[in-house]
């Protein structure tokens, strides 16, 4: 089982964070290929389904026995995911984009970053301040060479 986070929180205007990966169809339409994935929903009404198997805003001790740990893999954008599996030390992948892993993401993780020169230059402004970039992040082939190259997927 491949586990993803996709989104994190909108922003309080009600905007899609600039944090969110905007390629994931395409990614999950190739990982989907190495695996089954169920997908992490926040309370978000609004939050886009990309797969059949959402678990909507399940009990934190219900999201990790039955779907983190056992989990062969799972994959967030810089959100909740990240910090509950560093809680847990049950490593992952986060993709990033205007945000910097090194200020709020883990080592353990394998925390894939297209360009440095993407990250916001002011990492501690609100969100509403960034506007999203969809350059900021690997196209979904990418990603994939990536978790084959660090044997993730076969």
């Amino acid at each position: 089982m491949i586990v993803i986070s996709p989104w994190s929180r909108k922003l309080r205007t009600g905007a899609e964070s600039p944090k969110n990966y905007p390629h994931w169809v395409g990614l999950v339409k190739m990982l989907s290929k190495y695996d089954d994935i169920v997908q992490l929903c926040g309370p978000d009404k609004g939050e886009i389904r990309l797969v059949g198997n959402c678990k909507v805003n399940l009990p934190l001790d219900e999201l990790a026995e039955k779907f983190i740990l056992p989990c062969k893999l799972w994959i967030s954008v810089d959100n909740f995911l990240q910090h509950m599996c560093h809680h847990l030390k049950k490593p992952g992948v986060v993709i990033w984009g205007p945000s910097d892993p090194k200020i709020f993401g883990y080592p353990e993780n394998l925390n894939i970053v297209k360009n440095k020169s993407y990250f916001r230059p002011n990492q501690f402004v609100f969100w509403e301040q960034c506007v999203p970039d969809a350059n900021a992040f690997y196209q979904p082939h990418e990603i994939i060479y990536i978790l084959q190259e660090k044997g993730l997927i076969k």
